[in-house]
């Protein structure tokens, strides 16, 4: 049961992404994502109809790639609990609205036409979250992650 955060459980939902028909749906996507959660940073590359990799990359290799997915690790757990119950994100757990609704930016980016990418697949990068509905997700404990930053 992949635990969350960790590379092994970005790369099983990248492997569900994969094998789903999501892309033929929703057309081809081309970005770098990162995702920060409590001082970690895992590096998800979505191109063309596939994700093609999965990495934990530290802050500076963050900074250069097209945006990064940004919240405590409350707010994380509390979108993918809500994943799992609904079968998808639901109303404030939506990847706009933890965009729209925050006092601090959710998708950063240094440049402002890469950062779009958020905007432009939004759709596909929802679709990515919402398919861990069919995972099954562990959490890491708080002492872990305070380790982890030590």
């Amino acid at each position: 049961m992949p635990v969350f955060p960790s590379v092994e459980w970005f790369q099983s939902a990248a492997d569900l992404l994969n094998q789903s028909d999501s892309f033929k749906r929703l057309g081809a996507c081309d970005a770098e994502v990162g995702i920060g959660v409590e001082g970690r940073y895992f590096e998800i590359d979505f191109d063309a109809f596939e994700v093609k990799g999965v990495h934990e990359i530290d802050a500076q290799r963050a900074e250069a790639l097209d945006f990064v997915l940004l919240q405590p690790i409350d707010r994380w757990q509390a979108m993918i609990r809500n994943i799992k119950e609904h079968g998808r994100a639901e109303h404030e757990f939506t990847l706009n609205s933890l965009d729209l609704q925050g006092e601090t930016e959710f998708a950063r980016g240094t440049d402002y036409h890469r950062r779009d990418a958020f905007y432009r697949f939004n759709q596909t990068f929802q679709e990515y979250f919402d398919i861990t509905s069919k995972m099954k997700t562990t959490f890491e404990d708080q002492e872990s992650l305070v380790a982890r930053r030590s």
